[in-house]
């Protein structure tokens, strides 16, 4: 039988930090109404029989606040990334110039804007609930250390208080993240 560990709390810390880094990322590619190659992060192109992301077939560029350029490497899939883009749901559609695509980014209407910061929420809240996963996986490592005699009762006490500011702090990170994200997509 394996003899059961000591948690310890640095390793759910640090999970907990990832999530609110994934958080940020999935907020890089959400549109603030002016132009940012992290746009087009979670755009898949159907190239060469399989779906690959469009940063691996095409390089993307901003060359002014309000539009996006896009140099395709194989001048084969053009049509195929133009298809991507307009599908993306981004509201974003292409103008095709040769090997590469211009993207005008429009002005963001108000409707958009509120779709976008509803978005936002949901990203936020699907990373809170992972920070709440790891703070209850961490809970029960406790109560397992406990119960195998690992560590005392008073110390599980103290770590599951620990573990419970750890878990509160992330998750005020995120809310933070997100107001931040709120305003500047509301931001005219």
């Amino acid at each position: 039988m394996a003899t059961a560990e000591k948690p310890v709390l640095a390793n759910y810390k640090s999970r907990m930090d990832k999530a609110v880094m994934a958080l940020k990322e999935e907020f890089s590619t959400l549109r603030a109404g002016r132009a940012s190659a992290n746009l087009l992060d979670q755009v898949h192109v159907d190239a060469y029989g399989s779906t690959m992301p469009l940063t691996q077939c095409a390089s993307v560029t901003v060359p002014d606040a309000r539009s996006l350029a896009v140099s395709v490497w194989d001048r084969g899939l053009i049509v195929s990334v133009e298809k991507a883009i307009r599908s993306a749901g981004l509201g974003l559609n292409p103008v095709v110039e040769g090997q590469n695509l211009r993207i005008p980014i429009p002005p963001l209407t108000e409707e958009r804007r509120k779709d976008m910061a509803k978005l936002a929420g949901k990203y936020a809240e699907q990373q809170k609930i992972a920070i709440r996963n790891v703070r209850r996986e961490g809970m029960d490592d406790l109560k397992k250390a406990e119960k195998d005699a690992v560590i005392s009762q008073d110390e599980q006490k103290r770590m599951e208080t620990e573990m419970q500011k750890l878990t509160d702090e992330a998750v005020k990170r995120v809310d933070e993240a997100l107001k931040t994200k709120e305003q500047e997509i509301m931001q005219v």
